[in-house]
C-alpha cells in the first residue's frame, strides 16, 4: 500500500518544484520585456505567462500522465529518435547553456555589485565555489525535498516577497509607451521571450526529478504519483505567475532606471539600489544566488539521473563531471551565452511544445506511432527553420509561411499534423475497408 504524502510534504514538493524553475531566464528576461513593453504591459505579459508558465504546466501535466522521464515521452518513436531528443534537451539547459546560464545571473546580479573591480578571476573563483556547493546537495539524492522544497525555497519566496510589496507600493517612473515589437505584436514577442525563460524544456527535465522525490517518500503507486505531481505543478504555476507580474511590473515602472542596461538583471539592479540602497543589494544577492542555486540542483541531478538510467556511469561521477563542464562553460560570459543560446532554444522549442501536446492528447489518437512521427517531424522541421532565422541567416524564400516573420512558422503546420492525427483512421479499420 502507498504512503501518503501529507499536506506539508505536498507544498514543500511544489516549492521544490517552483525552485527548480526559478532560475537565470526567470530573473533577466520578465523586467526587460516589462520595460519595453510599457503601456502594453498586460497583453505582453500575458503572451508571456503563456509560454512561461501554461507551457510548463502542461509539460508537467504530461510527464505525470506519462508516468516517466523525457524520454518515455517519446515512447511512441523509434527509439533513437526519443533518445536523440532527449539527449538534446538535456545537453542545452544543463551543461551547454541552461545551468552555466544561472551561474552567471548569479555572479553579475547577486557578486558584482557587492564589489569592487570584479575580474575574469573572480567569475572563475566564484563558478567553482558555485558549482562545488551545489555538488553537496546533488550527492544527496534522497533528500532534495527535505533540502530544497522546506528550507531554500521558503527562504527564497519572503526574499521575493519583500522587493515584490516595495515594488507596488513605491514604483519608480510611470508606464511609458511600449517599444520596438512590443507595440507591433505585443502578445506575440511576450509569446517569443517566454521561451528564454526555457521552463517549457525545464518542465520536461525535472519531472523526472518529481517521480524520482516521491518514490523516495515512499509514493509508488501511478495513480498517487498523478495525483501528487498534479497539486505540486499547479502549486509551481501559481509561484511563477506571481513572482512574472512582479517582474514585469517592475520593468515596466523603471523608464530612466538604468537607461543603458543591457538586459533585465541590470534593470533589477538599478531598481533594487533606489528603493533600499546597499541593504538592497544583499537582498537581491540572495534571492538571485537561492534562485539560480536551486536550479543548477535540479538540473544537473537530473541529467545525472538520466544519464546514469541509460548508460554505465554512476550517478555521482556524471554529476561532478557535469559540474566541472557548467562551471567551464559559465566563464564565457552571460551576454555572449545569451547570443549564441537564443537561437538555439527558438529552433528546440516546437519539439518541446509538440511532445507536450502528443502526450495530452495520445488518447485521441487512433494511430499514436504515426501521430508521433507526424507532429514531432513537422515541429522539429518548422521550429529548425525559425532557428536559423534567428541565428541570422537568409531565410526570405520561406517568407510567406504564416508567422515566419514574428519566429512561429512552426506552429500552424504543427497544428495541422495535430488535426491529421486526430481524424487519421486506425491500421484496422484502413485493412477492413480495403478488404
Amino acid at each position: 500500500m502507498t504512503k501518503q504524502l501529507g499536506a506539508w510534504n505536498t507544498l514543500s514538493l511544489g516549492l521544490m518544484v517552483f525552485a527548480f524553475f526559478l532560475g537565470a531566464g526567470n530573473l533577466i528576461f520578465p523586467p526587460m520585456a516589462g520595460l519595453l513593453a510599457g503601456d502594453n504591459l498586460l497583453v505582453s505579459m500575458f503572451g508571456f505567462l503563456v509560454t512561461a508558465v501554461g507551457l510548463p504546466l502542461l509539460g508537467l501535466l504530461a510527464i505525470a500522465k506519462a508516468g516517466g522521464g523525457l524520454v518515455h515521452l517519446g515512447r511512441y518513436l523509434p527509439s533513437k529518435v526519443a533518445n536523440l531528443i532527449a539527449l538534446t534537451v538535456y545537453l542545452v539547459l544543463v551543461p551547454m547553456f541552461g545551468i552555466p546560464r544561472t551561474c552567471l545571473v548569479a555572479y553579475e546580479l547577486g557578486l558584482v555589485p557587492l564589489v569592487e573591480n570584479a575580474s575574469q578571476a573572480t567569475l572563475l573563483g566564484y563558478s567553482l565555489f558555485y558549482f562545488v556547493a551545489a555538488l553537496l546537495f546533488i550527492l544527496r539524492r534522497g533528500g532534495l525535498i527535505d533540502s530544497v522544497g522546506k528550507v531554500i525555497t521558503p527562504l527564497l519566496v519572503v526574499c521575493i516577497s519583500v522587493i515584490g510589496v516595495s515594488v507596488f507600493a513605491h514604483p519608480y517612473a510611470e508606464i511609458a509607451p511600449a517599444q520596438q515589437s512590443f507595440a507591433d505584436m505585443p502578445f506575440g514577442q511576450g509569446f517569443i521571450d517566454g521561451y528564454n525563460t526555457m521552463d517549457a524544456l525545464a518542465a520536461l527535465m525535472f519531472g523526472v526529478l518529481m517521480i524520482d522525490a516521491l518514490n523516495n517518500k515512499g509514493i509508488s503507486g501511478k495513480s498517487a504519483q498523478f495525483s501528487y505531481l498534479v497539486k505540486a505543478s499547479l502549486i509551481a504555476a501559481v509561484g511563477l505567475t506571481l513572482f512574472y507580474v512582479v517582474l514585469f511590473y517592475l520593468g515596466a515602472t523603471a523608464t530612466g532606471v538604468a537607461p543603458e542596461a543591457k538586459n533585465g538583471g541590470q534593470i533589477i539592479v538599478a531598481y533594487v539600489d533606489v528603493l533600499f540602497g546597499l541593504k538592497g543589494q544583499w537582498l537581491l544577492a540572495t534571492i538571485v544566488t537561492l534562485a539560480c542555486f536551486t536550479t543548477a540542483i535540479g538540473g544537473i541531478s537530473s541529467f545525472s539521473t538520466y544519464v546514469s538510467d541509460n548508460s554505465k556511469f554512476s550517478y555521482s561521477l556524471t554529476a561532478i563531471v557535469t559540474a566541472a563542464c557548467c562551471a567551464l562553460v559559465a566563464n564565457i560570459g552571460l551576454d555572449q551565452l545569451l547570443l549564441v543560446s537564443i537561437p538555439i532554444l527558438i529552433g528546440i522549442y516546437p519539439v518541446a511544445v509538440a511532445l507536450i501536446a502528443f502526450n495530452l492528447l495520445v488518447n485521441w489518437f487512433n494511430r499514436p506511432h504515426m501521430a508521433a512521427r507526424l507532429i514531432i517531424g513537422v515541429a522539429a522541421l518548422f521550429g529548425l527553420m525559425d532557428g536559423l532565422k534567428a541565428a541570422g541567416v537568409n531565410m526570405d524564400a520561406f517568407s510567406l509561411l504564416p508567422g515566419f516573420s514574428q519566429g512561429f512558422a512552426w506552429l500552424l503546420p504543427t497544428f495541422a499534423a495535430v488535426l491529421v492525427s486526430v481524424f487519421a483512421r486506425s491500421e484496422k479499420a484502413a485493412l477492413t475497408e480495403t478488404a
